[in-house]
């Protein structure tokens, strides 16, 4: 029994496993983010775990999505193989002298490959069941695609080395018949070679999963061993060579939809790509890998610092060629953008709005509708668009004809804006309606392929591929490809610039919508807008009184005046105010210094303080026009929760808890502020407020903060809409709307 347990011990998969753990575990990390992101671990909030179980392709999560995520995978360990053979075959001699050296590594080394798969299936069984609704039979599909593309993907790989291996052995085959050659070439050493005496190995497994006992080696040239294995090496080399380039082409295609593969096969691909780079480094540099990323990561700085390379995204329309007209970003210079007497221009010029949206009520003292989104992906943009849905509904088509203003966040923004762009299309005659099904369905669709898919390809490998907006080129990368592909899930009706939207807003034929962004280096809000808004970049109150104050947000279209700032796409304004850290990039601005911008939720999640600020400028106007302000908030998620199950203190929260203190409270802070200035402007405007929020059914966990949503997740938050709090809050508003009608 001991002798057996010894071998076992002493047998090549286990040695390896072990020899992971001692060696180069950033190797190991790339598996352990894997997993616990397919087991709902890693990014979990975020759903993460999505992308791994149910891979979208083509809109579709089927055989061939699961098939391409298989391949991938397949990619992604035979990337790890290859690193880990060229770092640790030093370490086992007797490979040098089997038949097939690399194909037997990648079978001794299967274990952890097939860990992860195991957890995999396992995963993919529960969320298809849970999440997916799907039945045994759909199941079973999806893991046998991806089995199909594992296995497919690994057989052509072994093919290629099978081939290389017959080329090494073909050009040794000289040497070893002649051995005077032989002898010259490779002298024999009778000094002991320390390095191969390091991993014992009693045994290891064969092409047909049968133990073997390891041959002794110590009768061949060090020198010998040496040459099989750089040949070896230089074959694997070459196929990481070959894959990359492969890569290169599939990015120079990538606006064809059938090339964006599912996020997941994205990710496989991206750590096989970080995986090799780790592993090249520590190969051939040894000791000296660290000093010379260091060196490089100095040389790529200086080199970005001073626009040698520019890997920064740019808002799609703005001018950024002509650097001497970049605006200087100092406090002086947005103070001179909001002066009173700007500010009493820009508030009449809005004057006129309000009053042209009067008329088209065709009332005397009509209702003042205000609208705010809240964030929060594909989540908030679902829930916001079956929302609109239902209140169009029940006010017989009305909403967006009452409606004067509206504002947000994120992906509630993106509902909005496209239930708005419906509304726009059918007003000028270009559609006549509109399934309240079907919009449904195209707001909730992926979001997270084509950006990963741009990620991988165009951002890191592909060289740049330039498109244009009027006389301007940008740069494709993820920050085009998610436009793209949102403007496409939506009809390809949102591909208009600012200006386009400057008279329909102006003669109110539609909601002005009101656009922002967090200035990431001091937190000012950009507000992006067709019409001017100077009145709101500080307090009314600062203004009025002469009080020095300073702006803390940034009307957009007046800073870059000279940059021809209502040239902007749409789709941008949408994505600067939705740009998630590290799945969108940061919007780098043309100013002096350089500044950029990202999600509007970092400032405001709601959209309600760039609202409040609206009412109190025109406060006067709306009581003497109105017979009070209608303020409806959507969203995604139930404010007041109170979380009995505090966790108890520990010793990590010395660590941890200051730097995580203010992520976990992070909503609920913005609630308690939103809250106070809400209860202020109730007492100086007469206002209504009516809050519709996105609620998971009881005991169930909600829709993840992603731009991805599973079956469950859709279902889910249509149900939402009909529960009996948002259905109280509807009877409410129509209430209230009978009651004004009356008097």
């Amino acid at each position: 029994m001991k002798k057996y347990l010894l071998g076992i011990w002493y047998s090549f998969p286990v040695q390896l496993i072990f020899l992971h753990f001692r060696k180069y575990q950033l190797l190991l990390l790339f598996w352990f983010l894997l997993a616990s992101a397919v087991s709902g671990g890693f990014m979990n909030t975020y759903g993460a775990n999505s992308l791994f179980l149910s891979p979208e392709y083509l809109g579709k999560v089927n055989f061939f999505s699961s098939f391409l995520v298989g391949a991938a995978f397949g990619g992604f360990v035979m990337s790890w193989n290859i690193t880990t053979f060229i770092l640790f075959s030093s370490y086992f001699k007797f490979l040098a002298t089997t038949a097939r050296p690399f194909l037997k590594y990648c079978i001794n080394n299967a274990g952890i490959p097939v860990l992860f798969i195991i957890n995999y299936f396992i995963q993919i069984v529960r969320f298809g069941k849970y999440k997916e609704l799907m039945n045994e039979g759909e199941i079973l599909f999806i893991m046998f695609g991806f089995i199909a593309g594992l296995v497919l993907f690994l057989l052509f790989s072994m093919l290629y080395f099978y081939g290389s291996e017959k080329a090494i052995l073909k050009n040794m085959q000289p040497l070893l018949r002649d051995p005077q050659q032989f002898k010259q070439q490779f002298k024999p050493e009778h000094k002991a070679d320390n390095h191969q005496q390091i991993i014992t190995v009693h045994y290891f497994l064969t092409s047909f999963l049968t133990y073997r006992k390891v041959r002794n080696v110590t009768h061949y040239s060090r020198l010998f061993l040496d040459v099989i294995f750089k040949r070896h090496h230089f074959s694997a080399v070459l196929a990481v060579i070959l894959a990359f380039l492969l890569l290169v082409i599939y990015g120079l295609f990538l606006d064809l939809p059938f090339l964006q593969a599912p996020a997941a096969a994205s990710i496989f691909v991206f750590f096989s790509i970080l995986i090799g780079a780790s592993g090249a480094l520590a190969h051939w540099l040894d000791t000296w890998s660290i000093p010379v990323s260091i060196i490089l990561v100095l040389i790529f700085q200086l080199l970005f610092r001073y626009e040698y390379i520019d890997i920064r995204n740019k808002a799609f329309g703005l001018n950024y060629e002509k650097r001497e007209l970049r605006p200087v970003y100092t406090l002086s210079s947005l103070v001179s953008l909001c002066t009173p007497e700007q500010m009493k221009k820009d508030s009449l010029n809005m004057i006129q709005l309000l009053e042209n949206w009067k008329k088209n009520q065709q009332e005397e003292k009509p209702l003042f509708y205000v609208i705010n989104v809240s964030g929060g992906g594909n989540r908030s943009a679902t829930f916001a668009v079956n929302m609109l849905c239902k209140l169009d509904s029940m006010m017989k088509g009305k909403l967006m004809q009452k409606t004067a203003l509206f504002s947000g966040a994120s992906g509630g923004m993106l509902g909005l804006t496209y239930y708005r762009e419906l509304y726009r299309q059918k007003q000028n005659g270009k559609i006549t309606s509109f399934s309240n099904k079907e919009i449904s369905a195209n707001i909730s669709k992926d979001l997270l392929n084509p950006i990963f898919s741009a990620y991988i390809t165009r951002d890191l490998v592909t060289p740049a591929q330039k498109f244009s907006v009027g006389p301007y080129r940008f740069v494709k990368d993820r920050g085009y490809a998610f436009e793209e592909q949102f403007n496409n899930n939506t009809g390809n009706i949102l591909s208009g610039l600012l200006k386009d939207y400057k008279a329909d807003e102006l003669s109110a034929k539609i909601p002005l919508g009101i656009f922002s962004s967090t200035v990431s280096q001091d937190g000012r809000k950009l507000m992006i807008c067709s019409q001017p808004v100077s009145f709101l970049m500080r307090p009314k109150i600062d203004s009025l009184r002469g009080i020095t104050a300073e702006p803390d947000a940034i009307d957009y279209a007046a800073f870059f005046k000279d940059l021809d700032p209502y040239n902007l796409r749409i789709l941008t304004a949408l994505r600067m105010n939705a740009t998630f850290p590290y799945v969108l990039p940061n919007v780098w601005l043309p100013t002096k210094p350089i500044v950029d911008v990202m999600d509007a939720g970092l400032r405001d999640n709601y959209g309600q303080e760039i609202t409040l600020r609206f009412l109190h400028v025109f406060a006067e106007w709306i009581k003497a026009n109105t017979s009070g302000v209608v303020f409806i908030q959507i969203q995604d998620r139930k404010k007041g929760v109170w979380e009995n199950d505090l966790p108890a203190p520990g010793i990590g929260d010395i660590l941890y808890k200051p730097v995580t203190t203010l992520q976990n409270n992070f909503y609920k802070v913005q609630d308690y502020m939103q809250e106070s200035m809400l209860s202020y402007s109730k007492a100086a405007i007469p206002l209504h407020r009516f809050l519709f929020m996105y609620q998971p059914p009881e005991n169930k966990k909600g829709a993840a903060l992603s731009f991805h949503l599973t079956t469950r997740e859709k279902y889910d938050i249509a149900e939402a809409v009909m529960n009996e709090g948002n259905e109280r809050t509807i009877q409410q508003l129509l209430l209230l709307q009978q009651t004004i009608q009356k008097n």
